[in-house]
């Protein structure tokens, strides 16, 4: 499981609480309910960051597709040329 990068202290969230009237086991059950919930935030975070693998799929695709457009620009010219000296 993963750590909260979320700043939260429990402890002061739980002695807040108490000091506006909410009984101790309500501010715990309270601080801990809250923690668990700024943990699946955390989670459901870094599953939205991308990978080492990402980039690098993102890199092979952006690799292949740019030695096709050079292949596919490479051919027209070659085929314009040969259209231009045909009509000569």
């Amino acid at each position: 499981m993963t750590t909260i990068a979320i700043p939260f202290d429990t402890l002061a969230f739980v002695k807040e609480l108490e000091s506006a009237g909410v009984p101790p086991a309500q501010a715990e059950a309270q601080a801990r309910a809250l923690s668990g919930v700024l943990q699946k935030v955390e989670e459901a975070r870094l599953k939205e960051l991308a990978t080492k693998g990402d980039v690098e799929a993102a890199k092979a695709e952006t690799i292949k597709w740019t030695a096709g457009m050079f292949a596919a620009q490479t051919a027209l010219i070659i085929g314009a040329m040969l259209a231009v000296m045909a009509l000569r």
